[in-house]
């Protein structure tokens, strides 16, 4: 059975940061607000929270496209490959904000994305989602959470998450209603900025 914390965006409670970040630790699962969609997300240091997330989607952790999600730039170093001058202004210019960048991944990538040539990096400008990442001290990966339903691809009610998550998670956190548009995917990888899923964010920074 998850449990339903409520965290409010404003002014994130730091006892109730605590308990999730007592969660993560122990290798729990949690769903969490984004600035886009609520996310599922697990600690990047734990291998066997990683294996579940990829049970839970279906899909070989070593070829998932999970988010990791960090809290400023200066994480960066540690998962990708050195970028160009331009590179570095657009992700300056777009984050933290509803995008995921993939950009090319280096050798410290953790253990089971270590045949990666991408990886893609997330800062959401949510204050719970970044006061987790920071007081854990290393990021979280992540995934959305889709819908069944045909008409609505998100659920934005953390009540209705909880319900249909119950026996998969740990924690699902309350930070009111989510929104129901993903965030814009652009991969940097390569010379030339790619749009690969148009969402949540302008395209005019770009």
């Amino acid at each position: 059975m998850a449990e339903l914390i409520r965290i409010y965006e404003e002014n994130p409670n730091p006892k109730e940061i605590k308990k999730v970040i007592d969660v993560l630790k122990k290798g729990g699962l949690i769903i969490y607000p984004t600035d886009t969609v609520y996310g599922l997300g697990c600690d990047i240091t734990n291998i066997k929270a990683l294996e579940k997330i990829a049970r839970i989607k279906g899909v070989k952790l070593e070829k998932s496209n999970f988010s990791f999600i960090c809290e400023d730039l200066s994480n960066l170093s540690d998962y990708v490959k050195q970028i160009n001058t331009t590179t570095f202004k657009i992700l300056k210019r777009a984050l933290p904000g509803p995008y995921t960048f993939i950009l090319p991944g280096s050798n410290n990538l953790p253990h089971p994305f270590k045949k990666r040539k991408t990886v893609g990096i997330r800062i959401p400008n949510n204050s719970i989602a970044l006061e987790i990442v920071r007081q854990l001290g290393n990021p979280i990966v992540s995934t959305s959470i889709r819908d069944e339903d045909e008409i609505i691809e998100y659920t934005t009610d953390p009540e209705l998450i909880l319900e249909k998550w119950d026996n998969l998670v740990d924690l699902v956190i309350d930070g009111g209603y989510g929104d129901n548009e993903a965030s814009t995917v652009i991969d940097l990888s390569e010379e030339e900025p790619l749009i690969v899923r148009e969402g949540k964010g302008s395209l005019e920074i770009f």
